[in-house]
């Protein structure tokens, strides 16, 4: 099967997948450059984009996440205690996951090949992208705000391939021009059984501290453990 790179992230994790287990391979961040937590602005037509100023009252995540390094080049912000694995993908960067220890939450991080996060979207809803057994669109919302270029569609799942049974999955996957001018996808997955403000609330911790691979963000402290 084939499926645009933009649909990878979720796809390859929802039905069948032509990529191989990497393993773990996270490291805690210990460099000097991060992320502010301020979202970042999308490309404009000047040779290099130009990252979000800082945001003065947060210089470090909030308390339970650590700010994660990861092998494939990027940093992210995640719960304390989770583990990495990832999977080859056909653009970018491998497809990362970080997963709670009862594998019941899940982040994944991966690149966008499309040029937009709509863009990609559209790619994902239509017909020649596989759903998982039981999809259902929740809603898709811009998030566009002058500063922030991405888009968030969020939706249910009966099953997700590879992962426990937890009865239904709530997922919200967000897709965003990343500092480095690149678009990239962040998706929180877990039970909706227990309500569905926690995988929004690991989302949006994820994206805000998010630094694409070779790319100087704001710096603010890390934990070096």
């Amino acid at each position: 099967m084939v499926v645009g790179a933009a649909a990878v992230g979720v796809a390859v994790s929802l039905v069948a997948t032509l990529v191989v287990g990497k393993g773990d391979g996270d490291k805690p961040a210990a460099a000097a450059a991060s992320v502010s937590p301020k979202r970042s602005a999308p490309p404009t037509p000047s040779p290099s984009p130009t990252s979000a100023s800082p945001t003065e009252s947060a210089s470090a995540p909030p308390a339970g996440y650590r700010l994660r390094q990861d092998t494939e080049g990027f940093r992210i912000a995640v719960p304390e205690g989770w583990t990495r694995s990832s999977v080859a993908s056909s653009y970018g960067f491998a497809v990362v996951s970080y997963r709670s220890p009862d594998r019941e939450h899940r982040l994944q991080v991966y690149q966008v090949a499309e040029s937009t996060p709509a863009a990609s979207f559209e790619l994902y809803l239509s017909d020649q992208t596989p759903k998982p057994a039981g999809f259902q669109e929740l809603g898709l919302t811009t998030l566009d705000d002058g500063e922030f270029t991405g888009s968030r569609m969020e939706y249910l799942a009966g099953t997700i391939k590879g992962e426990p049974d937890v009865g239904t999955w709530h997922v919200v996957d967000e897709r965003f021009f990343g500092q480095d001018g690149r678009v990239y996808a962040v998706a929180s997955y877990g039970p909706d059984s227990d309500g569905r403000d926690d995988e929004l609330t690991y989302l949006t911790t994820a994206v805000d501290w998010f630094c694409p691979p070779d790319t100087v963000c704001d710096a603010h402290p890390f934990d070096t453990d």
